[in-house]
């Protein structure tokens, strides 16, 4: 590509939406231009990123898969035959047509496969079947944010697969396990592999992975333990608390004025007590869809200075959803605000009891009375009935559940997610094969999710620095950053003849001949991030008749002559690869 003729323009101006450097970066670089909220056009050199991702994803899919491409737009009544349609929320654009029929932009496409499965194989010595596509989704997020990262419109890879059995549902998956590691290995990423939930995709059960590329501003909560290799996405993950000292001599349930103090910290305060010594009482109301629609009312107990895991809940009580109450409903339980606790309950509540609470030790809880709490509550005795569970989020400082070592926290971008799907679908949408008995059984499945568009801004999050991207070799769009800084005809026919040599060896080259400073190529050079720069200056290689080679990763400089410059720029590639 030269530049003086291409299609690309960089901008000085940081974007007022963009809150993270992808965002930045990428809009800053000219990769993306904003359509609406949450949806971005994809600019040439974004696209051969985009191709090259995609050329690493198919080649280790190809190994294991078969490529189809599914529609986008998905008839509402496969969704309604898997009980989904009520299910996925918001975001799930529907619509009718002409005729009134419901459709959707599918968000993804379990319901689609399925479908397609159960339309062709009919016996069992046709499984395992494995299929996969490269393709645009859409999920209207309520808040779209951070470029690529969370947008409605994205590419994706989605893979599905159906077995006869756990066993080759289960080498199957470890079969996406491993081409996953490959892929983002091939594309230079420093990423990790963690335990996850599967939320509302996957039957109980069943395995399901994330794979995070780790970067300081990821959005997501990464729990492990260098000393047994744990890791887990905080909202999967089990730990147990460090040692707490409970206090077990003071167990008289006495009522203590605690006037204006409604939150932990200014109580534990008041009465000189750790807020471990504490219990943090929470109200949420578990939703039931389906035939036995209801909704339930739930009071959890955690140590005063822990934190909820609202997944955990979820999964617990297997609901559908789970929402903290609100003022409302708090009164029409006649639970007063900041004084909730569970002794002496009228209203009809589910109690929890999160599993790091020492049931037999004293605690301040709220005395369902403004202005007023308890100290020596003991749950054993003074809770009329309630179930222990493990319901705290996971931090750093935490012991593995086995005790065996300490966890930390770091964070990551979740860029791929595969699960072990069960017979959750081929069971709703009656997706059966003649077994070996030449009975219908219905397959279990396996479903594999990699972001195309999201690796991609994850790969900038992971790389840059103040001065702009800097890209992994294999992914990005071109190699080297040729920049021409000469004036006089001699010398502009000297750098085409470069040019040329570059692109008949099949180096992939920007040539930078535009009419412009040294200064200002260099500025849009470390912007756009390309692996190599190589500066042709006319005063230099007056001098010495070399020209100058410049890692962008590293800022290591070479120099060499005319003549070798494609094997020098091939060999340091070589090296970055």
């Amino acid at each position: 590509m030269k530049l003086s003729s291409g299609f690309w323009q960089t901008y000085k101006e940081v974007p007022a939406d963009a809150e993270i450097p992808s965002h930045r970066l990428m809009m800053r670089a000219g990769l993306i231009q904003k359509s609406a909220a949450g949806i971005y056009n994809y600019l040439p050199f974004l696209v051969r990123t985009i191709r090259k991702v995609e050329e690493i994803v198919r080649s280790e899919m190809d190994k294991i898969s078969y490529e189809v491409t599914m529609s986008v737009v998905t008839p509402g009544e496969l969704w309604k035959e898997s009980g989904r349609w009520d299910v996925m929320g918001g975001e799930m654009l529907k619509f009718k047509d002409k005729r009134d029929r419901d459709l959707c932009i599918s968000p993804t496409n379990e319901e689609t496969i399925t479908d397609i499965f159960r339309g062709v194989v009919k016996s069992y010595k046709n499984l395992p079947t494995s299929l996969y596509q490269i393709n645009t989704k859409f999920r209207d997020e309520i808040r779209p944010r951070f470029g690529l990262m969370r947008g409605r419109e994205f590419i994706m890879k989605d893979a599905y697969t159906f077995h006869a059995d756990v066993e080759c549902m289960d080498k199957t998956y470890q079969d996406f396990y491993d081409g996953y590691c490959k892929i983002f290995e091939r594309m230079g990423f420093e990423y990790t592999v963690v335990e996850a939930d599967a939320g509302a995709m996957a039957g109980p059960g069943c395995k399901t992975h994330e794979f995070q590329v780790v970067a300081d501003t990821g959005e997501d909560e990464i729990i492990y333990c260098k000393e047994n290799d744990y890791a887990a996405n905080i909202e999967k993950a089990q730990t147990k608390r460090a040692k707490v000292d409970f206090e077990t001599s003071d167990s008289t349930l006495t009522e203590v004025p605690t006037p204006g103090m409604a939150t932990i910290e200014d109580v534990c305060n008041f009465l000189k007590k750790p807020q471990t010594h504490s219990l943090k009482s929470l109200v949420y109301t578990a939703s039931y869809t389906g035939k036995k629609a209801r909704e339930e009312d739930i009071l959890i107990q955690l140590l005063g200075d822990d934190t909820l895991n609202e997944v955990k809940l979820k999964n617990f009580l297997g609901c559908d959803r789970v929402l903290p109450a609100n003022d409302k409903k708090l009164k029409e339980l006649g639970l007063p605000v900041g004084f909730i606790g569970p002794h002496g309950l009228t209203a009809e509540l589910r109690i929890l009891l999160d599993s790091a609470v020492n049931a037999d030790a004293a605690y301040v809880a709220g005395a369902l009375k403004v202005d007023v709490h308890y100290s020596g509550l003991v749950p054993s005795r003074d809770i009329t009935a309630f179930e222990t569970v493990d319901l705290r989020l996971s931090r750093k400082g935490d012991l593995t559940w086995d005790e065996t070592g300490t966890v930390d926290v770091r964070r990551g971008i979740e860029v791929g997610h595969i699960f072990q799907l069960g017979d959750k679908y081929t069971t709703a949408m009656k997706a059966t094969v003649l077994d070996k008995n030449g009975k219908a059984m219905a397959p279990l499945m396996g479903c594999y999710g990699l972001g195309i568009t999201r690796t991609i801004a994850a790969a900038v999050e992971q790389n840059h620095d103040e001065n702009g991207i800097i890209w992994p070799v294999n992914v990005a769009p071109y190699h080297v950053y040729f920049a021409s800084i000469v004036k006089s005809d001699e010398y502009k026919t000297i750098a085409e003849e470069i040019y040329r040599e570059l692109l008949s060896a099949g180096v992939e080259v920007v040539y930078d001949d535009r009419k412009a400073g040294p200064g200002f190529k260099f500025k849009d050079a470390d912007l756009l991030g390309l692996p190599l720069r190589l500066v042709f200056g006319e005063r230099n290689f007056k001098e010495s008749g070399e020209l100058e080679i410049v890692e962008r990763k590293s800022g290591t400089k070479h120099t060499c002559k005319k003549e070798d410059v494609v094997s020098t720029l091939q060999k340091i590639l070589s090296g970055l690869s």
